[in-house]
C-alpha cells in the first residue's frame, strides 16, 4: 500500500519578487544540514481525513500558522524515493519568519542506542526564498512543486526572459 502525504506551499509577492515559504526539519540529524533538506510543510494523511484536510492540518502543525486560504492552486502529486505519494497545493499568504516556529514535537532515541527518548520540534526554521534560492534549499523531488507553481503563475524563467 502506498503511503500518502499532503502539504501546502505558501508563496508571496515581495515588491516585484516572487517568494516561497520553506521549512527546515529540526532535530539532531538535521542540525548542520541546509541545502537539499528544506521542504514544504507536509505529512501523512490520517485514515479519518481527506488529502486536502491533511494538507491544512500538517501545515498548521509544522508551522504553527492557521491557514484560511481561499484560492488553492493544485500542484499535483510527486513520488518520493521510498514510494510515498505527496500531494500539494499552493496559496498566497504572509507570515513573519523572524518569530520562533511553533511546530509540533516528535520523539526519537537520542543519543543513538542510549535508550533515552527526547522530544524535538518537527520544524526549527521557516524562510521565504526566491525560486532560484528555493531550488538550492528544497529536497530534490519537491523541486517539481516549485516548477509547477511557476508555470501556473507564469513567473518562471520563460516569463523573465520575455521582459
Amino acid at each position: 500500500m502506498v503511503k500518502i502525504s499532503a502539504g501546502l506551499l505558501m508563496y508571496r509577492w515581495n515588491h516585484t519578487d516572487f517568494e516561497l515559504l520553506l521549512c527546515h526539519p529540526s532535530g539532531p540529524l538535521y542540525e548542520h544540514k541546509d541545502n537539499g533538506y528544506w521542504g514544504i510543510p507536509k505529512g501523512q494523511v490520517e485514515a479519518n481525513e481527506t488529502i486536502l484536510e491533511a494538507a491544512f492540518r500538517e501545515f498548521s502543525e509544522e508551522t504553527g500558522l492557521q491557514v484560511t486560504a481561499h484560492e488553492l492552486i493544485p500542484l499535483g502529486r510527486i513520488m518520493e524515493r521510498k514510494g510515498k505519494a505527496v500531494y500539494a497545493w499552493a496559496f498566497e499568504g504572509e507570515c513573519n519568519t523572524s518569530l520562533p516556529v511553533q511546530s509540533n514535537l516528535f520523539e526519537m532515541e537520542w543519543p543513538p542506542r542510549s535508550g533515552k527518548l527526547q522530544s524535538f520540534p518537527e520544524v526549527d526554521r521557516l524562510a521565504f526564498y526566491t525560486p532560484d534560492k528555493a531550488f538550492c534549499k528544497i529536497e530534490q523531488v519537491q523541486k517539481q512543486f516549485i516548477e509547477r507553481l511557476e508555470k501556473q503563475l507564469n513567473v518562471g524563467k520563460p516569463f523573465k526572459a520575455a521582459l
